[in-house]
């Protein structure tokens, strides 16, 4: 054996006889409150349930984690689920909480008093204790409004929107009175254990056969006024709004299932009007397509009250902050002159009622932030004079009177109104936040999964 290869054997053994490397240990990880677990949890809970968006709702719940110091928290939101978990290293065994939302309730009183609690965590104002008190407060905490108020203010969205269509005191009570009706025909369905689809179903039929009846009495003229008032007091601004907003903000998941409940509301609706449409045109009730109102934007100072109660009974049935109310008035006068306005500049009614949406999306956030308050509560209830119920009911008419290609055309541009109005809000919240220094919490612009550039990777 050569002296080479003894050297090199006397190295290898060498090596192999060394002791290995020292490796750095972990540090040693603090102990997690599971009482600051269960906080995150429960705020996330009620701000989804509530009507929040994924991403505030996202933003909330990581700003509790670092406010009562939970280590290497991850924390996944979807549109019915929840989950945290921490890390705490040195050989500690992760923990992990989830919560599932099984029932969704708008109550923007609620978000208001959420975002100050968060708001105040993060500024260390409020230790775990008073945190825990704060929420069981906000979670037994009673709307500002009682129950019946809620009730009628679906149907003075329905009157109010028949006087914004161009009808009168008559086509105002009738409305009333229809989606009363259908809502309390709802709430009997519900109580037996009855699908949400069909109760929307329902209400939207006895809406519609209101309608039908005064068709048969002999004023065709009020028909479209009163069926467009009790659909507008159905449609589904709230999860229309949330879904878009998810979908920019990069939540695909939670806008994708968003946008499927959109979808079914709408279905609903579109099936009740369907259904007593085509029983009364087959009984021989002549309901024709030139009994709508061919001209309903108009500049009157009728118009605009009326687009301000349908604002003002909009945020009621929300439940919005008492304070909220007069800011949703405004809102809503506002965005109808501004459509209006747009439409006598032979702007298209789709790209009319996105510039509309912009503005009052523009207004809505920097007054909200102005007040550190939410923006869903001044902005939703603004755009809900412009819901597309009025192509609604055309597209049925037409699809039951054998105009299947242009009840077709009317539906999608239903549909296009309704989804310009959501993207114009979140525009305008967007505008807003390009000149925002930091968001809630731990939200600034840097770390913002949606504003990561992946050019579609």
């Amino acid at each position: 054996m050569g002296r080479g290869t003894e050297r090199l054997l006397r190295g290898w053994r060498a090596l192999m006889d060394a002791a290995p490397p020292e490796v750095p240990e972990d540090e040693p990880g603090d102990a997690v409150d599971p009482r600051a677990i269960d906080l995150v949890l429960r705020v996330g809970e009620l701000l989804l349930a509530s009507g929040e968006s994924t991403e505030r709702v996202n933003e909330a719940m990581l700003s509790l984690a670092v406010a009562y110091e939970i280590p290497r928290c991850e924390v996944q939101v979807t549109f019915t689920s929840l989950l945290v978990s921490a890390h705490p290293g040195g050989g500690a065994h992760p923990v992990t909480g989830s919560r599932a939302i099984r029932r969704r309730t708008p109550a923007y009183w609620r978000l208001t008093r959420l975002h100050d609690l968060v708001q105040q965590a993060s500024i260390g104002m409020l230790d775990l204790d008073g945190a825990h008190a704060e929420i069981a407060a906000i979670k037994r905490g009673r709307a500002p409004y009682p129950p019946w108020l809620l009730v009628v203010g679906l149907g003075l969205i329905a009157a109010s929107a028949g006087v914004l269509g161009g009808g009168g005191p008559i086509v105002a009570v009738t409305a009333f009175v229809a989606t009363v009706l259908g809502d309390r025909t709802a709430a009997a369905l519900a109580r037996r254990g009855i699908a949400e689809f069909f109760q929307l179903a329902v209400a939207a039929g006895i809406g519609a056969s209101a309608a039908v009846i005064v068709v048969a009495l002999g004023s065709p003229g009020r028909a479209s006024t009163i069926v467009t008032g009790a659909i507008l007091a159905l449609l589904p601004g709230r999860p229309l709004v949330a879904s878009i907003q998810d979908g920019i903000t990069g939540d695909l998941v939670s806008a994708g299932a968003r946008l499927l409940e959109v979808f079914f509301i709408i279905t609903a609706i579109v099936a009740g009007l369907g259904a007593v449409v085509y029983l009364a045109v087959y009984a021989g009730v002549q309901v024709e397509l030139g009994d709508l109102p061919s001209s309903p934007a108009l500049l009157e100072p009728v118009r605009v009250v009326a687009a301000a109660g349908v604002a003002i009974t909009f945020a009621i049935t929300l439940a919005v902050p008492r304070a909220v109310l007069a800011p949703a008035a405004v809102g809503g006068a506002l965005i109808w002159m501004i459509y209006v306005s747009l439409l006598h500049l032979d702007l298209a009614p789709v790209l009319a009622a996105g510039v509309s949406a912009v503005v009052i999306g523009l207004a809505g956030s920097l007054y909200a932030r102005r007040r550190q308050a939410p923006s869903l509560p001044y902005v939703v209830p603004a755009i809900s004079p412009l819901l597309p119920g009025t192509l609604l009911y055309k597209g049925m008419v037409e699809l039951n009177t054998g105009d299947a290609a242009g009840g077709a055309l009317s539906l999608v541009g239903a549909l296009s109104v309704a989804l310009a109005l959501a993207a114009g809000v979140n525009l305008g919240g967007e505008l807003v936040r390009a000149f925002q220094r930091v968001g809630m919490g731990v939200s600034g612009r840097g770390a913002r999964p949606a504003a990561r550039r992946t050019r579609g990777f």
